[in-house]
């Protein structure tokens, strides 16, 4: 959505966030967190994708938050669901998953004008090997990445991070699309590509303060992608399959924050989980806005 950060955008200045910001931040993050760990309990076969951004929508209300994502650019829904060849902006609607199906999640939680964002990607049922493999590489890049965003590294470094870690794999990460700032707005400077092409020493330095989406779109086949008719949904050009992962972080002095985990009751949680899992009936049955 810049649509998730498009290549060669908006390079504005970087704006640190204060200790109140985060903190709000970190509650988002944990909505964003409670809300994918539901998503991905109720991606079955024959579930609706539109089903699961009603359900998502009232889950993110009934915690105190709004979905980022609604009305964002235009965008006509909660979240992003994205599926098989769908690499990221999968529009809600009539599509029923199958089985063996793998579906992305990108989910976005402001609390007092503060936003996080995440993705997971999710197997249907029981996706085939190759599937699944996939998915572990495209999460295991996430973490890659995430190592490396610590004060006095750059952007590049966790970008370097992420393609080593998935062309060692045999897989190839999207160009066209990135990451992002995040925090005040759900687009910020700077960029955070997966890939490093040149110039990587002048890549922004990492400094506490610094909020990033660090989201990796990982391909088993080739890295180009093509954009649908709708005007949102991006697929890979080759129709291989594609897995999306990721996770807000901030930058501290010691090295980084992840604010989209599911944290311990207490830690800085905005709920308990245990109350978590008890969504209200209408958030478990799909609820509307």
């Amino acid at each position: 959505m810049s649509r998730k950060g498009q290549a060669n955008g908006d390079q504005r200045r970087i704006s640190p966030k204060s200790d109140q910001e985060i903190a709000l931040m970190r509650r988002a993050g944990q909505v964003v967190a409670l809300v994918l760990s539901k998503l991905a309990e109720a991606a079955t076969a024959g579930v609706r994708t539109a089903e699961l951004d009603q359900l998502a929508e009232t889950a993110i209300r009934s915690f105190g938050a709004k979905p980022s994502f609604y009305g964002l650019y235009g965008y006509p829904a909660n979240i992003c669901v994205s599926v098989n060849d769908e690499v990221v902006h999968g529009l809600p609607g009539d599509r029923a998953l199958r089985d063996g199906d793998i579906v992305s999640f990108d989910v976005g939680a402001t609390v007092d004008n503060m936003i996080a964002d995440a993705a997971i990607t999710a197997e249907v049922g029981r996706a085939s090997e190759e599937a699944r493999r996939l998915i572990r590489v495209t999460r295991e890049a996430l973490a890659k990445g995430i190592e490396q965003a610590r004060p006095g590294n750059r952007v590049a470094d966790i970008s370097r991070a992420i393609q080593r870690y998935a062309e060692s794999h045999g897989y190839s990460v999207v160009r066209k699309l990135v990451g992002h700032g995040v925090g005040r707005e759900m687009h910020e400077p700077p960029q955070v590509p997966n890939f490093v092409d040149g110039g990587a020493q002048e890549s922004p330095e990492l400094a506490p303060g610094m909020t990033l989406a660090i989201e990796p779109m990982v391909c088993q086949g080739r890295w180009q992608v093509v954009q649908e008719r709708n005007g949102w949904t991006y697929r890979t050009k080759d129709r291989s399959l594609a897995a999306h992962f990721e996770h807000t972080i901030a930058v501290t002095g010691e090295g980084c924050e992840i604010l989209t985990v599911r944290a311990a009751a207490g830690r800085g949680c905005p709920i308990a989980l245990d109350q978590a899992d008890r969504l209200p009936a209408q958030a478990q049955a799909g609820g509307s806005r």
